[in-house]
């Protein structure tokens, strides 16, 4: 009987071998799994029961959110289901045990609109100023990061995984991978997005063709999110942004704001590329300035004569 390490590291295999995940996801598997192993106190998988799933379970409830543990059993648990498909064990000891969360509803992070405009005017005034080529065409890049976050809504990963074969700016679509790989097409509408992502890219041309990649650094190099956090920090302090604004504020930025403005939610789903219309529901939240619309004209009130 193999021990429970090798099985993980055959597991860890098959799922990027045959299930073809992306490196994240197999280095979250690892990081939770290896976790898994450790807490067991034993490497024999046949002594692994529901006794000691129910302990691990109650651990992660212990140290952490409902949602980091929820993320972690989601980890461990696929990988007994593979044990059980290859017959390395008789029993799966999940079967005995009945999972229930209670997550704290978070409503997601925006981005007030006039924040937004500040932080873009704030760059394109770098951008302007700039005293030398260098920086005249870094404040011209970070412009086109932001734009192309706010005006598409897609991930902070999937902007910086962008071929060069992905962006046609002759008629303004980008196609997007997302998670698992799904491709979804997104069309910008705004002709002054497109008009400095075009720019951006005659400026930084023969680094783009050198890597491929839509979006670079200074070296060549394919653009990462750590550089885009720092980048949006830069431009929040020099204009005095007190917000901590991360990439991932700018979809949902993107989303609220659509909603708000009365856009399907099947659409919304579609250009965020979420799996399920249940994700989205996310956004329906109704904020308080739109609470503060709808009271003052829907609600019947207001024909009172008193």
């Amino acid at each position: 009987m193999k021990n429970l390490s090798s099985l993980i590291q055959e597991y860890l295999t098959y799922c990027e071998t045959q299930k073809r995940l992306d490196p994240k996801t197999l280095k979250a598997y690892r990081i939770d799994l290896c976790q898994f192993s450790e807490q067991c106190h034993t490497d024999q998988i046949a002594c692994i029961d529901s006794v000691v799933i129910e302990s691990y379970i109650a651990n992660l409830h212990q140290r952490y959110q409902p949602k980091t543990a929820k993320r972690k059993i989601a980890s461990v648990k696929p990988f007994f289901r593979y044990l059980e498909y290859r017959n390395l064990i008789t029993q799966n000891p999940f079967h005995k045990i009945t999972l229930r969360f209670r997550e704290p509803i978070k409503l997601p992070k925006t981005i007030p609109l006039s924040t937004v405009e500040l932080l873009l005017n704030t760059i394109y005034t770098q951008h302007n100023q700039a005293a030398t080529d260098f920086k005249k065409k870094n404040a011209l890049r970070d412009a086109a990061v932001i734009e192309l976050l706010f005006s598409s809504g897609m991930r902070i990963s999937e902007l910086c995984s962008l071929r060069t074969s992905d962006v046609n700016l002759l008629d303004g679509t980008i196609l997007i991978y997302g998670k698992g790989n799904k491709e979804r097409r997104i069309q910008l509408g705004n002709d002054d997005v497109i008009r400095t992502l075009r720019s951006y890219y005659n400026a930084f041309s023969p680094q783009i063709q050198q890597c491929h990649h839509f979006f670079v650094n200074r070296s060549g190099d394919p653009l990462s999110d750590q550089t885009v956090r720092r980048m949006i920090n830069h431009y929040c302090s020099i204009a005095e942004i007190s917000l901590h604004i991360t990439p991932h504020m700018f979809r949902h930025t993107f989303a609220t704001s659509l909603l708000e403005a009365d856009v399907d939610i099947r659409y919304i789903q579609e250009m965020l590329g979420h799996s399920s219309i249940h994700i989205t529901e996310i956004y329906t939240h109704v904020t308080v300035s739109k609470q503060k619309a709808i009271l003052a004209t829907k609600h019947p009130r207001k024909n009172f004569h008193i």
